[in-house]
């Protein structure tokens, strides 16, 4: 009789496992990869959050140190981008409490909303595409909109909406539950769209009103 055997299913394994492997190994180039391919993500996260570049270029390096630091502490529950998106979102709001800056929302505290109003196809924020801006100015204006936003809001609106991270990977990188993600990425999407509409609303320079 001819043994029977299962076939052999293997899980995908993304590459940064086998990275993160030999980075642990002592393996200074493996780390060095991971740098190159996460350093531009990482530094636009922390300037969103901090507005500043001189911080965002000084968050980046840290997040990268201390994310050599702790590599024995990345468990692989989670992808390593998610893994050091969250440090360095630590580190950017450290840097903004360092600063004092006054409306600062903590990542900890929930959003009172009720979650059972949001609605499931929520319109779109983008300005109407009938105005006759430019995309640089369209992006200007978005960046200065965005600047705008609670730090807390602006977090969530960076990973999700400009990041594209999902809601799963933006949650495991705040350490926030799903629900509180959700909330407060359609606050951030009214509170953007609300401003873009009354800036739309005026009447461009050199134009009638």
């Amino acid at each position: 009789m001819e043994d029977i055997q299962s076939p052999v299913t293997e899980e995908e394994i993304h590459p940064d496992v086998a990275l993160v492997a030999r980075a642990r190994e002592g393996d200074q180039a493996a780390f060095e990869q991971l740098v190159r391919q996460y350093e531009r993500q990482i530094y636009r996260v922390a300037l969103h959050i901090t507005q500043n570049r001189e911080d965002a270029e000084d968050i980046t390096q840290d997040a990268f140190m201390k994310a050599y630091e702790k590599l024995d502490q990345f468990q692989g529950n989670s992808k390593f981008s998610t893994w050091l998106v969250r440090i360095a979102v630590n580190e950017s709001l450290m840097r903004l409490r360092k600063r004092k800056t006054s409306k600062t929302v903590s990542m900890d505290e929930d959003v009172q909303t009720e979650d059972g109003a949001i609605p499931r196809d929520f319109a779109e924020w983008r300005p109407d595409p009938e105005q006759n801006y430019s995309q640089s100015e369209l992006a200007s204006i978005l960046q200065r909109t965005i600047q705008g936003l609670p730090p807390g809001f602006r977090t969530v609106f960076t990973l999700r909406d400009v990041e594209h991270l999902s809601t799963e990977e933006t949650a495991e990188a705040l350490g926030l539950s799903i629900p509180a993600v959700k909330s407060r990425l359609l606050r951030a999407r009214l509170q953007l769209r609300e401003r873009l509409s009354r800036y739309f609303r005026q009447p461009k320079e050199g134009q009638p009103a």
